[in-house]
């Protein structure tokens, strides 16, 4: 996730940290050399047939709502992923607060925690195919992280133990009735937002959609110097190298909005997030907590 303050207004035409310029700028040279290329057919070998601005003006229109319709669902994705993550830190929380109030003991409030800050990770590794073994084995130990890492599904493997363990502490007259209750609702919890993390990362945008604005995109691309020509000559591959880099643009900033959990510049900063929730359960432990994860060149990883 790229974590920068707004570059001032001459820099902004230059920053090149998080743009997608670098991707789609071999589509805009493209487009560019064609426009330019049907200028000079038209003004010197054969009189090309004009296509009206207006007709492209509706045409735009049109592709600017199938782009602003992927756009958004794009974005709702990404937020609603950050939603779920914020809401499992908020549990990791409220399960160290509860695991203290209800009185577990010592032993198993340690078991419990640990292996909830390594459940997170679990959950991360399955989301973005990040190798988190180190960072469980910090937390549970070499047996219990080979043993959540040979489940096909780790992240909910751990949330087993954990509750394997709180029925324990109940067997022992710790966390009985209410609270075992509370700590349970907490479990289940992290337990939605797993699988809302996991129905994200699964479910892409319909396929239908962003086949339908490439083409259409393309197609305008194509189009537009036929409507350029007459009314702005010689700038004609100027103005369309614009167009092509709005609506690619806009293409390649929904392909990344749309895998919030994928390792890209765009993406969210899981393995901060993840940081923070180590922080707290340290914290929750009385043990000296690791340091919040810093930006690299702008970047949050």
């Amino acid at each position: 996730m790229i974590v920068m303050e707004q570059p001032s207004a001459l820099r902004l035409f230059v920053v090149m940290q998080g743009s997608v310029v670098p991707r789609i700028i071999g589509k805009i040279i493209g487009v560019a050399l064609l426009s330019a290329l049907i200028l000079l057919i038209d003004l010197h070998l054969v009189s090309l047939p004009h296509v009206s601005i207006s007709a492209m003006g509706v045409f735009g229109i049109a592709l600017s709502l199938f782009l602003g319709f992927r756009n958004n669902a794009a974005y709702d994705r990404w937020w609603e992923a950050r939603l779920l993550w914020g809401a499992i830190v908020g549990d990791v929380r409220n399960l160290a607060r509860h695991t203290k109030i209800f009185g577990l003991p010592d032993a198993a409030r340690e078991n419990i925690l640990s292996e909830t800050a390594a459940f997170a990770h679990l959950l991360r590794g399955s989301l973005r195919g990040d190798d988190v073994s180190r960072d469980v084995r910090d937390w549970v130990g070499h047996e219990p992280a080979a043993e959540f890492a040979s489940k096909r599904n780790p992240p909910d493997a751990a949330l087993r133990s954990i509750s394997a363990r709180i029925g324990e502490t109940e067997k022992d007259g710790a966390a009985a009735g209410f609270g075992q209750m509370t700590i349970a609702q907490t479990l289940a919890a992290l337990g939605n937002a797993q699988a809302g993390c996991e129905r994200i990362a699964t479910t892409p945008l319909p396929f239908v959609y962003s086949l339908l604005v490439r083409r259409t995109t393309y197609l305008y691309c194509f189009l537009l110097p036929f409507a350029l020509i007459e009314s702005t000559g010689w700038f004609t591959p100027v103005f369309a190298a614009v167009v092509a880099y709005v609506f690619f643009g806009l293409q390649a900033v929904t392909n990344e909005l749309e895998r919030p959990f994928a390792n890209v510049q765009n993406g969210l900063a899981l393995n901060a997030l993840c940081r923070v929730i180590d922080i707290s359960v340290a914290e929750a432990l009385g043990r000296e907590p690791p340091e919040p994860l810093a930006t690299t060149n702008s970047i949050l990883s």
